[in-house]
């Protein structure tokens, strides 16, 4: 067998995996009107011999889209299309399906929102551009959250998260990475807070722990995981001191008996591994991803994880264009290459669900 500890059984607190191949979540714009459909379904189910299934990120509220078709878990519309996915995924395989819950913030824009001004921890626009239906746009300058809205915005993802599971979804995974809301309070160049929520390490985790443990209490611990992308300079983020600032949120979520966390590689921008800071800090089960854009090598993460550097390996691309993908790599098969001109938004299954299989399954 190819990759031996790739495929070691792998259990802890809450957590039983037959293997440690995760699939990544990925954005691919095919929610369209934001409910997932027929099509979505049959994507995940082919992807369904994952051990973990993160999702595509997902508006916890209409204020937070920032992309078109991407999915919603705000109404019993998105909510039954959800229901319809995790239906789909139980009946194909064992995975635990994760829908990531991403609130885009400051990068959402006023085409997807019905015209509302994005909301943010501070009034701080993000330097770049946005396609929207109506061609590329500037970001715009957002609307500084109120202290008394922040218990609504907590609401939201509580909601949100309560309606995963009663979706079908196993839990949920909080996107606070890759300059997305969460993100935007843990960052000092988009959080210029006063109100005890910003200013310093402790002020800037506090609505990312609040958030956490709100989750935690509506749904269980054991169903929430979180992604952090440490200095990660996505959508214009400029961490000081990554290393200060995830030292005390690592400390904060070993608090809770959390299913997983999810970190980033982001060395590059951060100037030390951050998979090492996790590893050090966080007592419960990790989720090692290469990066925004690249993949560990598979031989290297094999070796990674018989290390102990992370007990679970997270693959985009390469579950894109491989729905069966632990099956290769347990096989040693060949992989197919993605197709770039349709990861986002193509029409209908291109590119999406008509990738090969080893095997042809129900799914496809």
């Amino acid at each position: 067998m190819a990759h031996p500890n790739l495929f070691e059984p792998y259990e802890r607190g809450a957590l039983t995996l037959p293997h440690r191949v995760v699939m990544a979540p990925l954005t691919r714009n095919r929610a369209v009107g934001t409910v997932p459909g027929e099509v979505n379904a049959t994507y995940y189910a082919q992807r369904a011999s994952a051990a973990i299934l993160i999702t595509e990120g997902t508006q916890p509220a209409a204020i937070g889209q920032g992309y078109l078709d991407t999915a919603g878990l705000h109404n019993d519309e998105q909510q039954a299309g959800w229901a319809q996915v995790a239906a789909a995924v139980r009946s194909a395989g064992d995975a635990k399906l994760m829908i990531q819950l991403m609130h885009a913030g400051r990068v959402a824009h006023p085409a997807y929102t019905g015209g509302e001004t994005p909301v943010a921890p501070s009034a701080v626009r993000a330097e770049g551009q946005v396609w929207t239906p109506d061609g590329m746009a500037d970001y715009v300058t957002p609307r500084a959250l109120e202290t008394d809205e922040l218990a609504t915005v907590r609401e939201q993802y509580v909601d949100a998260a309560r309606r995963a599971v009663a979706a079908g979804a196993h839990g949920v995974e909080l996107h606070a990475a890759n300059g997305y809301l969460l993100h935007q309070f843990l960052s000092e160049n988009t959080n210029q807070r006063t109100d005890g929520y910003g200013t310093d390490v402790a002020g800037r985790t506090r609505f990312v722990l609040e958030t956490v443990a709100a989750v935690a209490d509506a749904i269980g611990a054991e169903r929430v995981g979180i992604r952090l992308s440490p200095g990660h300079r996505f959508n214009d983020i400029a961490e000081e001191n990554p290393r200060a600032t995830y030292d005390a949120l690592l400390r904060g979520l070993a608090e809770h008996d959390l299913l997983y966390v999810h970190v980033m590689e982001t060395r590059n921008h951060a100037g030390y591994s951050t998979i090492a800071q996790a590893r050090e800090l966080w007592p419960g089960t990790l989720i090692g991803n290469a990066s925004f854009a690249e993949e560990f090598d598979v031989a290297g993460a094999d070796a990674l994880v018989g290390d102990g550097a992370f007990d679970l390996v997270a693959f985009g691309r390469r579950f894109l264009a491989n729905p069966d993908l632990p099956a290769r790599l347990r096989e040693g098969a060949e992989l197919n290459e993605p197709d770039q001109s349709t990861f986002y938004g193509a029409i209908g299954g291109r590119g999406y669900t008509d990738y090969p299989t080893l095997v042809p399954s129900a799914a496809s």
